[in-house]
């Protein structure tokens, strides 16, 4: 029996013990993908998230849950070190960026107050960053709401996308690209470089205003950037996809 592994769902990024930053996937056409492939005889592991829709029982089926980008991280470098699988289907929405430090707005005002003051012309975007690098990072397990404003300073995740085929070359590696409101040329052209930057094999292109209710329109690409397939749903997708994997030899 072949092997893949999916992540589906989207990372949530903690601020404090009880507030996070995170976004609005689902994990749905992550799990319509998984229970294809596993109703093909196609073993799965599965990361996702807890809030994110989970495939059906099976016997082939294995899920790991993460919360935010290094969970992910951990947990992707644990089973590509550990398994071999034939593909990995990398559908999560990972945060790009995550909580690193907080102002209020009174020691906010008071730290850029003291960088204007020290300043003989506009601030430059290193005294800035050497700004947000001197917020005190919250260690508290709830951030208090004494203050009227919050300001957050947000620090760059990891492109974990870009393990995959650093730890199996070998595997096929199928991404997502997901634009808003864009010309077809633009999302083609946007999924295909970020296909190459991280070395994949497919990647699916969708434009969000495409996404609605049950239709789900998604262009799938090969490594050399064709268009070789589209479909109009998520279970329709999922076999466009299974299909070139199938065709790649993972069956």
């Amino acid at each position: 029996m072949k092997k893949i592994l999916i992540t589906a769902g989207g990372t949530s990024e903690k601020i404090d013990q009880v507030r996070s930053i995170t976004n609005h996937s689902t994990g749905k056409l992550g799990c319509v993908i998984a229970n294809q492939a596993l109703s093909q005889g196609i073993h799965v592991d599965y990361i996702s998230t807890a809030n994110a829709i989970k495939p059906e029982k099976h016997f082939g089926l294995v899920t790991y849950l993460i919360e935010d980008t290094l969970d992910l991280k951990n947990q992707l470098t644990d089973l590509l070190n550990t398994n071999t699988y034939d593909a990995v289907i990398h559908s999560m929405a990972v945060s790009d960026f995550t909580p690193a430090n907080s102002y209020s707005i009174e020691a906010f005002t008071e730290q850029l107050n003291q960088l204007i003051t020290q300043s003989d012309a506009p601030l430059t975007i290193e005294q800035v960053s050497q700004l947000a690098e001197k917020a005190q990072q919250n260690t508290e397990s709830k951030i208090s709401s004494k203050t009227d404003y919050l300001f957050l300073t947000l620090k760059k995740n990891p492109k974990v996308i870009q393990l995959i085929k650093q730890i199996q070359p070998d595997t096929l590696l199928v991404s997502f690209k997901l634009l808003v409101d864009v010309s077809k040329e633009e999302l083609f052209k946007v999924a295909t470089e970020s296909m190459m930057k991280n070395h994949g094999d497919f990647v699916l292109a969708n434009d969000l205003m495409s996404i609605k209710g049950d239709q789900h329109l998604g262009h799938l690409l090969d490594k050399d950037g064709q268009l070789i397939g589209k479909a109009s749903t998520k279970p329709a997708i999922a076999s466009l996809i299974l299909a070139n994997l199938t065709k790649e030899g993972v069956h």
